[in-house]
């Protein structure tokens, strides 16, 4: 099963965070690092995403449709329906961050890896992971305000001016400039992805060192790491089973359900770290927390699940067709390796995946 390192860099970084914590100075300073960086991430973001991609992907419009609902619908109501387990299994602040992980968008490069490796709809799957990242741009902090408004992320006049200065104004700024920096962008992929992951770490690290001096970390035992872990399984597992059967229900082809499965049922490490420190400020370590488990444990599932779909019987009449390369810059989610922002699955697995065909 892949671990992908850059979670061990992220847990490596709140590992520093706990025992060297910036404060003071230090700490006004790197909240300001951390601002710039969080507004440069989204600059890039919006010079990666092509949204020509994004939009060209209309033709397919049940396929898309059924994963921005299985994201941005689904998932939510499951993530309300967990309220329940408070405070049995979860305490208050473990199950905000819960709910907010169910809010942000769905991944693309790890997405279009797992369905290549699966011999499904790579086309479509580059499309709605594309255009699920340009929707969640605005529909996850919107959704934030509306369920979690009341719990420190909510939509107050300073947060409506954070969320446009910090997340849409670089982000429209990078769409706007793509066609004369989109090839800068490409042909520079590896090194504005050491910016990318460094930039992330910034922001995890002022995260976490703003909850160790609040002391926000005394709140959190190992029994309920424990139980998070348990509701988070069960979440990725419901999500697994809803994205195929429904798609099956709703008669979509063996590639089209592969596309769906691995598109609707994960979701963006990249994209939601930073949106939760803009949204959540000083409450964003632990909001972040669940964020950053289930994107191990959805890498570690999927690439189970692909691998024993890349040995499935092609129908008769089915050809496998060759699979355009994705494009560099295809997704919101381009920060660890082959830009992709969740991690895990590089290009010698697609490739691999491609030649299981």
């Amino acid at each position: 099963m892949p671990v992908d390192p850059y979670v061990l860099l992220l847990l490596g970084t709140v590992g520093l965070a706990a025992l060297l914590p910036a404060r003071g100075a230090a700490a006004d300073a790197a909240s300001g690092a951390s601002t710039a960086a969080i507004a440069f991430l989204f600059f890039l973001y919006g010079a990666r995403l092509s949204t020509k991609e994004a939009l060209d992907g209309v033709r397919h419009w049940r396929l898309h449709l059924t994963v921005l609902a299985c994201t941005f619908v689904i998932f939510p109501l499951l993530g309300l329906a967990a309220r329940g387990l408070v405070p049995v299994l979860l305490t208050d602040p473990l199950y905000q961050g819960l709910l907010f992980l169910t809010l942000v968008p769905s991944t693309v490069q790890s997405s279009i890896a797992f369905t290549s490796i699966a011999r499904g709809n790579v086309p479509a799957a580059i499309c709605a992971g594309s255009f699920s990242s340009l929707v969640g741009i605005v529909v996850t902090p919107l959704l934030t305000a509306a369920l979690l408004g009341g719990t420190g992320a909510g939509f107050s006049p300073d947060a409506v001016v954070r969320i446009v200065l910090q997340l849409l104004v670089p982000f429209l700024a990078g769409q706007v400039l793509r066609r004369w920096i989109g090839g800068f962008v490409t042909r520079h992929k590896k090194v504005l992805q050491l910016v990318d992951r460094g930039s992330i770490l910034l922001v995890v690290y002022t995260a976490f060192s703003e909850g160790v001096v609040q002391g926000v970390w005394h709140r959190v035992s190992a029994a309920r790491l424990a139980g998070l872990l348990a509701v988070e399984a069960v979440l990725l597992a419901v999500m697994l089973a809803l994205t195929w059967y429904g798609a099956k229900a709703l008669r979509f082809g063996r590639e089209d359900r592969i596309a769906i499965q691995f598109a609707g049922s994960k979701k963006s490490l990249a994209a939601g770290l930073p949106m939760a420190s803009v949204l959540f400020g000083a409450h964003a370590s632990l909001a972040v927390l669940p964020l950053m488990l289930f994107h191990q444990m959805q890498l570690m599932v999927c690439a189970v699940i692909a691998k024993r779909r890349s040995h499935d019987p092609l129908p008769p009449d089915a050809e496998p067709e060759a699979e355009p390369e994705p494009e560099a810059g295809a997704g919101a989610d381009a920060v660890t390796q082959d830009g992709d922002g969740d991690g895990g699955v590089g290009r010698s697995q697609v490739d691999s995946g491609s030649g299981a065909r």
